[in-house]
């Protein structure tokens, strides 16, 4: 599954997407290896998921050809 990444996000993993296993069966599952393969995500105050243009739980399935977002706190006025 490819993942897109945005802001600070796109610091940490040094990309500005990734491709992430196919067998992560949902958000959960995913925010998991997330932060196993990237250890300095564990320093954000909130990361937020997408699939297919949607905030989603951890509870949200994954199915190959979603469109996945991670979005990192923002700021800003």
């Amino acid at each position: 599954m490819r993942v897109m990444l945005f802001g600070i996000m796109k610091d940490i993993v040094a990309a500005g997407s990734l491709t992430v296993p196919e067998q992560l069966s949902d958000v959960g599952a995913l925010r998991t290896w997330l932060l196993q393969e990237y250890p300095a995500m564990k320093n954000l105050r909130a990361v937020m998921i997408a699939v297919n243009k949607a905030y989603a739980a951890d509870g949200q399935p994954l199915a190959p050809g979603d469109e996945i977002a991670i979005i990192p706190p923002l700021s800003g006025g």
